[in-house]
C-alpha cells in the first residue's frame, strides 16, 4: 500500500480545515482515493470513432476490473449521476434501458458526462462487449432522446435548512473535494446521514463492487473527513436492499 499523508485545508470549508498535501510524487488532491493503495498504473484510454456518425467515444479503465468508463464526449446527467443496479431500475432512462439489453451487462451508472458499465462477471471479455456498447450509446445520441426522463428519481444530498453544522461540512467536503476525485474512477458517494460520529455512504459505479472499495471508504474517505472534521468517528457503508440480496447471492 503506497504511504500517503493528507495535511492542510479544503478552500471554502472554514478556519477549520487546513491545507492538504500529498507526500507520494504519483498522487495529487486531484486522484481518486483508489490510488492511496499499491495498484498496477491503468492503460491509456482508447479512443473508438465511427466516422459515419462523427462521434468519438473514448474508454478509460477503473479501479474495479469488472468496470469501464465510456465518455461519449457529451454531456450525460450535468452535475448529479444515477445508479442503475438492475433492469428494473432503468425504467426511468430509454439509454440505460438499451444498455441492459446487452448480454454481460449487470450495472449502468451516468455520471456528469461518462458511463460506467459493470460486466456480470469477470470470464466476459470486454472486447466482445464493447462494440455493442459503443452502437448502443451512439444510436442513442442520434436519437435526441433525454438521458433520463422527467419520472427520475432525485437523490438529495445537497445542505438543508435541517442540516447542523456539523453535516454541513461533512456535505461540503464530499461535494467540493471527494466526490469528483471519486468520479474520475468512474463511480460516486452519496451521503445517507450522520448519526452518534459514524457517517454513512453509499458507494456506486465502479466503487460498488470493486475489491478496494473498502480501503477507498477507510483510508481515503474516512481519514480525510476526521482530519477536517473531529466530530467524525469513522463512515460505514450502506447498502440498498437489491444489494443486500446480491451479496447474500454471491456468498452461498
Amino acid at each position: 500500500m503506497a504511504a500517503a499523508r493528507w495535511v492542510g485545508a479544503a478552500a471554502g470549508l472554514g478556519s477549520r480545515f487546513c491545507r492538504m498535501m500529498v507526500k507520494d510524487h504519483n498522487l495529487t488532491p486531484q486522484q481518486c482515493f483508489h490510488r492511496l493503495v499499491e495498484r498496477k498504473p491503468f492503460l491509456p484510454p482508447a479512443v473508438w470513432h465511427n466516422a459515419v456518425r462523427g462521434m468519438f467515444i473514448q474508454t478509460q479503465d477503473t479501479p474495479n476490473p469488472n468496470s469501464l468508463k465510456f465518455i461519449p464526449g457529451k454531456e450525460v446527467l450535468e452535475s448529479r449521476t444515477m445508479e442503475f443496479s438492475n433492469p428494473a431500475a432503468a425504467f426511468c432512462s430509454p439509454l440505460a434501458r438499451q444498455l441492459f439489453k446487452i448480454e454481460g451487462v449487470k450495472s449502468v451508472f451516468f455520471g456528469p458526462d461518462f458511463i460506467t458499465i459493470t460486466k456480470e462477471s469477470e470470464d466476459l471479455d470486454w472486447n466482445l462487449l464493447k462494440p455493442d456498447i459503443y452502437a448502443t450509446i451512439m444510436d442513442f445520441f442520434a436519437s435526441g432522446l433525454p438521458v433520463v426522463t422527467d419520472e427520475a428519481p432525485r437523490a438529495d444530498t445537497g445542505a438543508s435548512e435541517d442540516d447542523d453544522e456539523v453535516v454541513l461540512m461533512i456535505k461540503e467536503l464530499l461535494d467540493t473535494r471527494i466526490r469528483p476525485t471519486v468520479q474520475e474512477d468512474g463511480g460516486d458517494v452519496i451521503y445517507k446521514g450522520f448519526e452518534d460520529g459514524i457517517v454513512q455512504l453509499k458507494l456506486q459505479g465502479s466503487c460498488t463492487s470493486c475489491p478496494s472499495s473498502i480501503i477507498t471508504l477507510k483510508n481515503g474517505i474516512q481519514n480525510m473527513l476526521q482530519f477536517y472534521i473531529p466530530e467524525v468517528e469513522g463512515v460505514e457503508q450502506v447498502v440498498d436492499d437489491d444489494d443486500d440480496v446480491e451479496k447474500e447471492a454471491n456468498s452461498t
